[in-house]
């Protein structure tokens, strides 16, 4: 493997970052400002002349584009000014590395994920040569195992900021961020939310809301569902709603199970309907930890909700490229949340956050809520076979998360897992609110709706509609 392919992530963020600085300063104008940008990391990595078109389509991915091969930049800039939205896939295959990668050297070759299947290339000069690996759309779970394990770029994810550029510096058009509960403690032990806030208002954001919010209506309405769905011992109830891998897997290779899954949108589509329909014209965008959610905002019975996704990792780079020092600026601090909203962001917080609600509902039911809590692809495949083979599972409400530990695990989060989950814990403790149920957020947005009691959220219908999933 050449060394320029070698920890490309770095080379990768370095690409994005200076793509930021030049378009958000009006230094991107045209073919030729993209031209100097290749040349210019043609020398700082000191790739050669032959590697010139994998640095192209790096930019064009970078810019939420597809690689077009080698092809010379052609009205890119025109198309990500007229881009609503970045078109899938969301995970693309760029030449040049896997030519060179040796079986023994090749990362992907060892993935024993769920969904990877690799295809391999004749042998020349006894060496093992592979065309890398090839994802099986209608069995890809979007879990982007693939990606954070390919270091040489073979393998990539598109970058949703560069279109968003103009829509934050159109001041008559309100971009709101919706975050996901996992953002807490991200971005450093001295920056607070209200801290992120006064960021992401500096960046032309109308406001920072808490996805955790969108959670709390969730959550009320998974209460309603299992009240409704489990009346006896041998019934079941799959959730999470919040987690597109385990969603993926279970419809993808689980269709006899289907229907016991929640028929709930995740909190992130609703956060995007819901703003949508409270403020007129809105954009939205979702911060979160993961690829998937990148893949989940393109689905078709959900593409009205979310116009760009960013996770962590980028949003950092974001930061530091337009000079944003978190640990300097003022406090905005609002609470949105309940601690189980913003539990979500853990493995076993849905469970929690249900049960507190299922409790207030119906304190003296029968069949008491009884959860069983599944993290990581292998872990949730495992439990999804012994309900397929009815086998005894000392549960009725099972909850899957598809990274370990849950949102806090995710691909693109910039602290390790246990750190993270210490974060989510005592932000959630700090919330003034104990439970969805006593949320007057939530009933304030019920009410901007026309929904006058809880009971709504399963009774009326406009918002069984952006609720739920087709």
């Amino acid at each position: 493997m050449d060394e320029k392919y070698i920890n490309f992530d770095e080379k990768r963020m370095f690409i994005f970052s200076e793509l930021v600085k030049r378009y958000w300063n009006g230094e991107l104008k045209t073919e030729n400002d993209l031209n100097k940008l290749v040349v210019d990391i043609k020398e700082k990595y000191g790739f050669g002349d032959s590697q010139i078109p994998f640095i192209r389509n790096h930019i064009r991915i970078a810019m939420g584009l597809d690689p077009k091969g080698n092809t010379e930049f052609n009205q890119e800039l025109n198309q990500v000014k007229q881009l609503k939205k970045v078109q899938r896939p969301v995970i693309v295959k760029v030449e040049g590395p896997c030519e060179q990668c040796e079986e023994a050297k090749c990362e992907c070759v060892h993935i024993e994920k769920y969904e990877t299947h690799m295809y391999k290339r004749e042998k020349s000069d006894s060496r093992n040569f592979y065309k890398g690996p090839f994802i099986e759309k209608e069995k890809c779970i979007s879990c982007g195992e693939c990606v954070t394990r390919c270091d040489f770029g073979a393998l990539a994810d598109k970058i949703e900021f560069i279109p968003l550029v103009d829509l934050l510096k159109n001041k008559e058009v309100p971009v709101y961020a919706t975050v996901a509960p996992a953002i807490v403690g991200q971005f450093g032990e001295k920056v607070s939310m209200g801290k992120l806030r006064t960021a992401l208002k500096l960046m032309g954001f109308k406001d920072m809301i808490e996805v955790a919010l969108f959670a709390d209506i969730l959550t009320i309405r998974e209460a309603f569902e299992f009240n409704h769905l489990v009346k006896n011992e041998e019934d079941f109830f799959l959730t999470s709603c919040c987690c597109p891998i385990w969603f993926n897997m279970i419809k993808k290779s689980y269709p006899d199970i289907y229907g016991h899954l929640s028929p709930s949108v995740s909190p992130m589509i609703a956060s995007g309907r819901i703003l949508k329909k409270l403020y007129k014209n809105a954009k939205v965008i979702f911060i979160g930890p993961c690829i998937a959610k990148k893949a989940e905002s393109k689905e078709k019975d959900l593409a009205d909700a979310i116009d760009f996704v960013l996770n962590f990792r980028e949003l950092e780079e974001i930061f530091k490229s337009l000079k944003i020092n978190l640990e300097e600026l003022p406090e905005d601090d609002k609470d949105q949340a309940s601690l189980g909203g913003r539990l979500y962001a853990r493995t076993g917080g849905v469970s929690f956050s249900v049960k507190t609600v299922v409790n207030r509902l119906e304190p003296k039911r029968v069949i008491k809520l009884k959860a069983k809590k599944v993290d990581g692809v292998n872990e949730c495949k495992k439990i999804l076979d012994d309900l397929r083979s009815h086998k005894k599972v000392d549960a009725n409400f099972i909850e899957g998360m598809g990274c370990k530990g849950g949102c806090v695990g995710g691909p693109r989060t910039n602290i390790d897992v246990d750190k993270a989950t210490k974060f989510v814990n005592d932000y959630g403790e700090d919330s003034f609110i104990l439970t969805p149920f006593d949320n007057l957020n939530v009933r304030k947005i019920l009410d901007h709706l026309g929904v006058v009691s809880l009971e709504g959220v399963i009774e009326n219908e406009e918002l069984i509609k952006m609720l739920s999933r087709e």
